[in-house]
């Protein structure tokens, strides 16, 4: 698990460092900087995925992210010429801390050679720099231990199939699109006990998603066809309710928040102690009661040891969350980090505040624009 997280000249984050914990919210308003440190994860991921992290350095373009060029990756207001990733992971009892150092220059007075770095889309690791090891031992660049489910969820009828990253990876894709390759598969597997739906016994993954997702859309079943002779699975949905049964119905004729969700829960509920998740806008497409309820599902996982980055903007998100706290989640497994601007003579940069949850689901601090929206125009009417 990851501890802590370090970032220095990266974006819009001149030296920012998260405390970490199972579940970590980052909010705030648009361009403050949260992405970035989700971007930085996914740019160690890729960089190792592809070989470049091991011995070479950082990838910026590649199938998780896309940064641009070394000038779009350095912060603009950089006193040093190079950005650094610090990670403290815990494992065993003990905390093992991994550090990159990415050059933007790099010059060789021995032979007078001169790199520069703000028109690539690599970046090497700086002269000297010393190259972690033993990366495959930790849940952000382990084969199966990791999933990321980007914002843009793709919604078609049929599904490619892969086994590279469904069977060998444990993986939906990073919009997910083999999700549905993923239930076809795994569909049968035993979930966790501490996540079955109330009143649904059966502990099949296929049939807990299923009830999970009847709480966004009331009597919602999940139908996932391999399709002889063809490289893709077909998903279906059916509706029940008060003994009535649809037609099997496409993903393009229902509302897109039922597809949208769907490999955020299977990605929740599917999730082993250890595994690292990305998410980001989980509440993307659906209505509140259906974002509480992701919220909920995300403490829940959290208390069982997987970690989850999550990227929202959603209060029902958070409210979800505080709820699941008062019912029994332990508040130390939430982190809270709200991205806010700042500037000095000179420069801006971003930072971030850390609202703490109490055992009640009590907020301690809610800084301007934290989820107040509500309140704001409550006054307005009043």
């Amino acid at each position: 698990m990851i501890s802590k997280i370090r970032i220095q000249n990266f974006k819009s984050l001149e030296d920012v460092t998260l405390e970490c914990s199972n579940l970590n919210v980052l909010t705030g308003l648009n361009g403050m900087g949260k992405s970035s440190v989700i971007q930085a994860l996914l740019l160690l991921r890729q960089s190792y995925e592809r070989g470049f992290l091991q011995n070479e350095g950082l990838s910026l373009n590649g199938d998780l992210t896309d940064i641009g060029t070394g000038k779009e990756a350095l912060y603009q207001f950089a006193t040093t010429e190079e950005i650094v990733f610090s990670f403290d992971f815990l494992k065993d009892d003990s905390v093992e801390q991994k550090e990159w150092f990415f050059a933007y220059e790099t010059y060789n007075p021995d032979n007078g050679d001169e790199n520069k770095y703000s028109a690539s889309d690599f970046l090497s690791f700086s002269d000297g720099s010393k190259k972690p090891e033993n990366l495959n031992l930790y849940p952000l660049f382990k084969i199966n231990t990791f999933n990321y489910l980007n914002a843009d969820r793709w919604v078609k009828n049929e599904y490619e199939i892969s086994d590279l990253h469904v069977v060998r990876s444990r993986s939906l894709g990073k919009h997910g699109e083999y999700t549905s390759h993923y239930l076809n598969h795994y569909g049968t597997k035993s979930i966790n006990s501490e996540l079955l739906f109330p009143g649904v016994e059966t502990n099949e993954l296929l049939t807990q998603v299923s009830a999970w997702l009847s709480q966004i859309s009331p009597g919602t079943k999940i139908i996932v066809d391999r399709i002889k002779g063809a490289n893709s699975v077909k998903l279906r949905y059916i509706f029940d309710d008060n003994g009535a049964t649809s037609d099997e119905t496409t993903p393009l004729n229902v509302g897109f928040g039922i597809t949208y969700v769907l490999p955020v829960i299977v990605s929740l509920l599917s999730a082993n102690v250890g595994d690292l998740l990305i998410i980001e806008n989980p509440e993307s497409h659906i209505h509140p009661k259906g974002q509480s309820i992701i919220g909920n599902l995300m403490a829940k996982v959290a208390q069982l040891g997987v970690q989850i980055f999550v990227e929202t903007h959603s209060d029902h998100i958070l409210n979800g969350i505080r709820v699941a706290v008062k019912k029994g989640i332990n508040a130390d497994l939430i982190r809270f980090n709200f991205f806010i601007r700042g500037s000095e003579k000179n420069k801006i940069y971003s930072k971030h505040q850390t609202p703490k949850l109490d055992q009640d689901g009590r907020v301690d601090i809610w800084p301007d624009y934290f989820f107040d929206e509500w309140d704001n125009n409550l006054l307005e009417l009043l």
